[in-house]
């Protein structure tokens, strides 16, 4: 008998040649390159088998549509003959063999730099680029709630390489200008690839119009390097005498013929329609919800912003959107020569920050995220997901999403909107056992994907049964659990450098409003206060977080090993363990107290971590089926701070 594998990729050029004729809208095409049984056909739970889908979309949009003449340099790009624009992006789909067996909802994920990003974290699995083995699928979450699973490419300067999620776009022909990007090195190196420009080939890589400059500091004057001391290959600079780590850089070099980065928002806009609207699709849901971690939430948030919930015909995409880990930040690719891989460090919080409509005392202009003419009329439910590292560092000013522009007051979320903050965290939850990398302290171990599989639930019954979800948790002025920065009660730790010293970023601009939303103005520093242990008090406090054996935060200074040690390491938390007890915290004078005077035994701070979990079971914040995991690694984490040196005994 003819294997399913055998036949479907038999029935590949068959589909290709009839695929134009069976889609409709804004994809024109789409090529089926190869479709497999997931791990051979397994089960997950009452989904079923599930099967994996490769191919390529092909798009055509027309330039002239009110939604998508937002995009930059749409009007300089090549037309077919109807008028409209083409452009084709990498497909890849996990979806229930029996369509029937699924719950109705494509979970659209907005890949990281072509990276996939569900499977990791919501399934706790590997994170492999082809998704072929047990370990590729974790725990199998996902698959075992039935969602159909969707990557597409929308990010034009992804590097090729097996399994990365591209887009193809076409350039606007005829343009010039120069490409920039900072980086602050970590290494001596002569050579250094700068990622942000990978997307642009030099004109001429000896041009005189090509600069490299250098700061002892981010905030510090620019000083010009000779253009005889520094040389440029595709996007790698070479510095005679290498490079000094910790200091900031900046690359620029003439290139030419743009490409159209805003149409990755078109094309995955036009994904998300497909999957909802196209009788034929290869993969159908009657609800889509979009999840972007990270660049790909600032990606969500510049999405709803530009109004692309919307399509050509005026449908709504995406009935909910979770966009984590982005701050207040968007994201910096619908401009013409955009660096849409860069962190968005400092580059990337530009006014409006909240959704609602809101005065700013400082453009004097009126708009809001989601309270523009763009956006207005098709706003999906959205929840904003962030740890410390969102509030404290790079000015993603994760508060602003919150507060006022000037932070001098909390807002009222609209009703479509919740927040949620995961005290003691960090951008992505560092491995356990926690090592020291680029901080000065060891990274932040604390996993907080065991949450955000429970809001994820939530979103699932909002959307499909209309179950409003947990309520908000996040730091507020009105009861001063929100402060500013230099205000922030951090006790004084041997060996840890104070965060009070945390300097604010400054607006980046916003060219859709007037004077460019006032860049460079200073961003408020609104952060979570702490309790005595300096734990922050608000939000979603894990259990590790809520009977603690170690201090979390969302800051890390750079280890002095890489330079600038006065500054944050981009994306990383500390974890700064409790010394075991009351002799040791006097020896080294600790301010916090030692487990011993905690806890009285193991089994009694494990009882304490059970009733912790239960608690947010019964809130909605954690699931039941993930309670036994969690306080396993909570005895885990026990054991190797009973066996292993202390640290701040060993550092005197």
């Amino acid at each position: 008998m003819m294997s399913h594998r055998t036949m479907t990729v038999g029935l590949v050029a068959i589909f290709a040649v009839l695929a134009p004729s069976l889609v409709t809208g804004e994809v024109t095409r789409v090529e089926i390159t190869t479709r497999r049984d997931v791990l051979g056909g397994r089960s997950f739970g009452s989904s079923g088998p599930y099967e994996h889908i490769v191919g390529r979309l092909h798009f055509a949009v027309d330039p002239s549509d009110v939604r998508n003449r937002v995009i930059v340099d749409l009007d300089k790009a090549p037309r077919n003959g109807a008028g409209r624009v083409e452009f084709s992006a990498d497909l890849e789909i996990l979806r229930p063999r029996e369509a029937g067996r699924g719950n109705s909802i494509a979970l659209i994920d907005v890949v990281n730099r072509g990276n996939k990003v569900v499977l990791r974290s919501f399934n706790k699995a590997s994170g492999a680029a082809d998704p072929a083995t047990e370990s590729a699928y974790g725990d199998g979450f996902l698959l075992r709630r039935g969602f159909t699973i969707v990557w597409v490419g929308w990010e034009f300067d992804v590097v090729a390489r097996a399994g990365a999620v591209r887009i193809s776009v076409p350039s606007a022909e005829g343009t010039n200008g120069l490409v920039r990007a900072t980086f602050v090195p970590t290494t001596k190196d002569s050579d250094l690839a700068v990622g942000d420009l990978a997307g642009y080939t030099p004109a001429d890589p000896t041009s005189p119009q090509n600069t490299l400059s250098v700061r002892e500091r981010r905030d510090a004057p620019a000083v010009t390097i000779p253009r005889d001391k520094w040389r440029l290959n595709g996007n790698v600079v070479t510095l005679d005498g290498g490079f000094v780590p910790g200091r900031t850089y900046e690359v620029a070099y003439a290139a030419a013929n743009a490409p159209i980065g805003g149409l990755g928002f078109a094309a995955f806009r036009d994904t998300g329609a497909w999957i909802k609207y196209a009788p034929d699709a290869v993969a159908s849901a009657k609800h889509a919800i979009a999840f972007g971690s990270s660049q790909s939430g600032r990606f969500l948030r510049n999405f709803l912003y530009l109004g692309f919930n919307a399509d050509e015909r005026n449908r709504h995409v995406f009935d909910a959107v979770l966009a984590h880990i982005a701050g207040a930040s968007r994201i910096d690719l619908n401009r013409r020569w955009s660096t849409p891989t860069s962190l968005g460090s400092f580059a990337a919080t530009s006014f409006p920050f909240a959704d609602a409509s809101l005065r700013d005392p400082v453009s004097n202009v009126e708009e809001g995220t989601l309270d523009n003419s763009r956006a207005r009329d098709h706003q999906p439910k959205i929840f904003y997901t962030n740890t410390g590292v969102e509030y404290w560092g790079g000015a993603r000013a994760a508060a602003l999403v919150h507060t006022s522009p000037d932070g001098s007051k909390d807002l009222t979320l609209p009703d479509n909107v919740r927040v949620y903050f995961f005290a003691g965290t960090q951008h992505g939850p560092a491995t356990f056992p926690p090592t020291v990398t680029a901080g000065e302290q060891e990274d932040n171990p604390t996993d907080y994907w065991w949450a955000m599989r429970a809001l994820l639930v939530a979103m699932e019954r909002w959307v499909l049964q209309s179950t409003a979800p947990p309520p908000s948790r996040y730091p507020r002025l009105q009861d001063g659990s929100l402060v500013r920065g230099s205000s922030v009660a951090f006790p004084t730790l041997p060996g840890v450098s104070s965060p009070r010293k945390i300097a604010s970023g400054a607006r980046a601009p916003n060219p859709l409003i007037s004077g460019d939303g006032a860049p460079g103005t200073a961003l408020p520093l609104l952060v979570p206060q702490v309790d005595r242990d300096g734990n922050e008090r608000s939000g979603i406090r894990l259990p590790e977080v809520a009977v603690p054996l170690a201090t979390y935060t969302g800051w890390n200074f750079r280890n002095s090993a890489i330079g600038a040690s006065d500054q944050l390491f981009p994306l990383l938390g500390s974890y700064v363990p409790f010394v075991r007890t009351k002799a040791e915290r006097e020896r080294v004078r600790d301010p916090r107290l030692s487990i011993a005077e905690r806890y009285s035994t193991r089994e009694r701070y494990l009882t304490q971590i059970q009733e912790a979990a239960e608690t947010l079971t019964k809130e909605g914040y954690l699931l039941a089926e993930d309670v036994p995991a969690i306080v396993r690694r909570a005895a885990d984490h026990w054991d190797l701070l009973a066996r292993r040196p202390d640290r701040l005994t060993a550092r005197r």
